[in-house]
C-alpha cells in the first residue's frame, strides 16, 4: 500500500518522440518505463528503415563500376529472356552472365549464377525477370540506363522481352 501510494505521486514522465509525438507515462514503474521507451525507439528505427529504404527493397543503383571491362564484346546478340538455366534447366529467375553470355538460375532457385561468378570469376549479370544489372564483386546493383557500356544490352533485351523498346529516363 505505502508503495502504491509512492507510485501514485510520482509526475508523469514526459516522452517526445523524433516526430514529435508527445507520450504521457503515467505511474509506471521504472522498468516498464524503459521496456516502453525501447519499444518507442524501436518503432521509430523501423519507421526510418522504411522511409529510407531498409525494409522496402529499396536500393540506391550504382552509376560506375570498376568491373565493367569484363564485359562480352557483343551483347547486342543475346540468349532470349525464356531460356532456362544452362546448368539444371530451371525456366525461371535466370540471370544472363554478362561476360560469357551463359543463362543460369538466381540465388534463389539452385544458385548457379553464384556458382559461376565463383568459378568463372565473371561478377556481370542481368536478371531476365526484372532487368536489372548486378555486379557480384561490387555487391551491388548498377544503373543499366545511365551506365553507357550497359545500355545496348538492356535495351536488346527490353525489346526482347517486351517486344519494343525501353523508355528511357532522361538523365
Amino acid at each position: 500500500m505505502a508503495n502504491q501510494a509512492a507510485s501514485s505521486s510520482a509526475p508523469p514522465v514526459t516522452l517526445i518522440t523524433k516526430s514529435s509525438q508527445r507520450c504521457f507515462l503515467f505511474n509506471l514503474p521504472k522498468f516498464l518505463t524503459r521496456i516502453f521507451i525501447n519499444h518507442v525507439n524501436q518503432q521509430q528505427r523501423q519507421q526510418e528503415d522504411l522511409l529510407y529504404g531498409a525494409e522496402s527493397g529499396w536500393v540506391e543503383a550504382r552509376t560506375s563500376c570498376d568491373h565493367l571491362p569484363s564485359l562480352s564484346s557483343d551483347l547486342a546478340h543475346i540468349p532470349t529472356p525464356d531460356t532456362p538455366c544452362h546448368t539444371c534447366q530451371h525456366p525461371e529467375e535466370n540471370w544472363l552472365c554478362l561476360c560469357c553470355k551463359e543463362v543460369l538460375c538466381s540465388r534463389f532457385v539452385n544458385k548457379h549464377m553464384l556458382n559461376h561468378y565463383h568459378h568463372a570469376n565473371h561478377s556481370l549479370a542481368l536478371s531476365y525477370s526484372d532487368l536489372s544489372v548486378w555486379c557480384f564483386a561490387c555487391d551491388a546493383y548498377l544503373d543499366a540506363q545511365v551506365i553507357q557500356q550497359l545500355r545496348p544490352v538492356y535495351e536488346t533485351a527490353y525489346i526482347l522481352k517486351f517486344g519494343e523498346a525501353p523508355p528511357f529516363r532522361s538523365i
